[in-house]
């Protein structure tokens, strides 16, 4: 029998925009897809959304917290200052609920109330407090590194 892929919310900004859609989200699934996980994109799962029909708001968030909360991990795309509200939302649903969490930021600027992390303390808290880094990724190509905490994550599995 085979062993279903570990499932991955992929929390993020880039469906809003057809050009991030197109250009800069398939570069994420690709490569998470490609270290075995079957990847959970809130505007891709949500597309059967009717946004004509009044409350198609309100169906859509509870859609994606649904999926925050049946999915087996959870990955924050964190650039700008401040990230979007909306990631941060499923952020703070995903660390409220102990999901193995991780973060995205290859944004240089810091948005920060503390010298020890790049953005608002808050964002770390469902992080360990030594080895919080190997939950941060700066780059697409380190998602595979195998010494940080999604591969490990992965291979504990």
């Amino acid at each position: 029998m085979l062993t279903p892929r570990p499932t991955l919310y992929l929390a993020s900004p880039y469906g809003f925009s057809a050009h991030w859609r197109s250009r800069l989200l398939p570069d994420f699934i690709e490569a998470l897809e490609g270290l075995g996980l079957e990847v959970w994109e809130p505007f891709a799962r949500n597309g059967q959304v009717d946004l004509a029909q009044e409350g198609w708001a309100w169906r859509v968030a509870q859609a994606d917290l649904q999926d925050v909360r049946d999915a087996d991990a959870f990955l924050a795309i964190v650039n700008g200052t401040p990230p979007d509200e909306g990631v941060m939302l499923e952020l703070g649903a995903a660390i409220a609920l102990g999901k193995p969490t991780f973060l995205f930021r290859d944004d240089f600027r810091r948005c920060s109330d503390s010298e020890d992390y790049p953005l608002n303390l808050m964002v770390f808290s469902g992080l360990p407090r030594t080895g919080w880094r190997d939950h941060l990724y700066g780059s697409i190509a380190e998602l595979a590194h195998p010494s940080k905490a999604l591969m490990c994550w992965l291979h504990t599995r």
